[in-house]
């Protein structure tokens, strides 16, 4: 295991290089709250966190295939998973053939925390806001006979 002494965080040897590219950030900073005020308590998965995730073994085609994947969590929706592995291959992953998953460690503060997110995700709602309409206008005909009123 590689071994972040100084942040008192334990990463094994596949999450040190997805742990650097990111910048190194200190993991310290991101640990979960379980005890506590209610409102202090801070757990979960986070987009970005270091993570294992064992698959279901009847969903593999061939026996010998790995079951375990480790990597970094991209996104999570209702039906399925998005982890970049150490190997840079983005894995999509079906909800239902996920048996367990193990953080290993957060690198993003929890979402209601998260400052850079809650602006990029703001931007990003603006931006296919100004794409919709931009749509709606270069579009041709008048399309609004599905509209009541």
């Amino acid at each position: 295991m590689a071994s972040k002494k100084k942040q008192g965080i334990e990463l094994p040897d596949w999450a040190t290089s997805l742990w650097e590219g990111m910048g190194s950030p200190d993991l310290s900073e991101f640990v979960d709250v379980h005890n506590g005020d209610l409102l202090k308590r801070r757990h979960g998965l986070r987009r970005d966190d270091l993570v294992e995730i064992l698959l279901d073994a009847r969903s593999m085609v061939n026996a010998s295939e790995e079951t375990w994947l480790c990597g970094r969590l991209l996104s999570s929706g209702k039906s399925s998973i998005e982890l970049l592995t150490e190997d840079g291959r983005t894995h999509f992953i079906a909800r239902d053939i996920i048996a367990r998953i193990v953080l290993v460690a957060h690198t993003r503060p929890a979402y209601i925390d998260d400052k850079n997110l809650l602006a990029f995700e703001r931007a990003d709602m603006k931006r296919r806001s100004k794409l919709h309409e931009k749509v709606e206008k270069e579009s041709e005909g008048s399309d609004d006979a599905h509209l009541w009123g």
